[in-house]
């Protein structure tokens, strides 16, 4: 479940400080207008709760890395950062889905800072893309989407979709490799809780190690299939 790396001397501050192995977690959030009221709400709980439960694990507090894009407009709210630096911003939805552009950036993001590692002699674990939406792209999305296929076959990365209430699953299916998830009744809490738990068991694993996932579509998860 890691990528090969290159041994190469620390050549950031932050590596040198913290040569931990990294989870890098990339949350890629829709916030179009769709979302306002009690989601975007529901969505910033959830977000904080992340935030806690990876800090309260001492191993996942230096080892998981959280970095946030929100869309639309796709922004960077937040660079990669370990989860004891984490600061869960306060979203607020307004705009479009301009979903595949998102989807780029994402990808580029990713790929930026394995490359950091790279170059720092960090191991690091395969990159997890999360991406949650509550609508359907109004941009361009089939270059994203193979996008999504060439690296989840190379094993550049993992690739999750969560649809929310009024998510196009169709779509979705289109997009990501693995079978997207339903979230229940905006149980946001619930699903931070699974990713908190799961990003938990990788950074306690070593590189290399095959991991078995939690399923959260279960009769008392917070999704279906």
């Amino acid at each position: 479940m890691t990528d090969n790396f290159d041994q190469i001397p620390f050549g950031a501050a932050e590596f040198a400080e913290n040569p931990e192995p990294r989870c890098p977690c990339l949350l890629l959030l829709d916030t179009s207008g769709s979302m306002r009221g009690n989601p975007i709400k529901e969505l910033n709980e959830g977000i904080i709760i992340f935030k806690d439960e990876l800090s309260a694990d001492s191993l996942a507090a230096k080892r998981a890395e959280v970095s946030i894009i929100t869309f639309g407009p796709p922004t960077i709210e937040c660079e990669f950062q370990t989860a004891d630096s984490f600061q869960p911003p306060q979203l607020q939805a307004n705009g479009d889905t301009p979903m595949g552009a998102a989807i780029e950036m994402a990808l580029n993001k990713v790929q930026e800072r394995k490359l950091a590692y790279r170059q720092a002699g960090i191991a690091y674990y395969r990159p997890w893309i999360f991406l949650i939406t509550d609508g359907a792209p109004t941009d361009y999305w089939k270059s994203a989407a193979q996008k999504i296929k060439l690296g989840e076959e190379s094993g550049a990365f993992s690739f999750f979709a969560v649809g929310v209430d009024g998510a196009n699953m169709d779509i979705l299916q289109q997009i990501a490799v693995r079978q997207p998830l339903k979230l229940k009744n905006m149980r946001f809490r619930d699903l931070f809780v699974w990713l908190s738990k799961s990003m938990k068991n990788v950074s306690r694993s070593k590189p290399g190690d095959k991991l078995a996932i939690e399923n959260p579509a279960t009769p008392t998860g917070w999704a279906t299939l």
